[in-house]
């Protein structure tokens, strides 16, 4: 990457930017299985799915992954809290929020 701390600020393209706020580990911690307490789970409707990825982009905890080998989303149930943010995003409605055991 080129240098850029001698440049002007308006002279800095956002490709010479470095990347922040990026996860790349399910759950901030291995040892924090957060979706041992969860009571809402998400409900994965592949029929319907355009694979846009915005589940996966927008996920906070990163327990959704794309499975590029069958073209599908694949959910780390040990790190999804049941938030519904992949099913807000989705815009073709391919995700369903359901109670946790249905």
């Amino acid at each position: 990457m080129e240098e850029i701390v001698s440049k002007p600020i308006d002279e800095i393209t956002w490709r010479e930017i470095e990347p922040g706020g990026v996860i790349t580990e399910a759950g901030n911690a291995r040892s924090y299985h957060t979706g041992s307490w969860r009571s809402l789970r998400p409900h994965y409707l592949e029929e319907k799915c355009i694979r846009c990825w915005r589940c996966y982009i927008m996920c906070p905890d990163a327990a959704i992954s794309p499975d590029f080998t069958n073209n599908r989303m694949v959910w780390n149930y040990d790190y999804c809290k049941g938030c519904g943010i992949c099913a807000y995003e989705c815009p073709v409605d391919a995700i369903e929020v359901r109670e946790e055991g249905e």
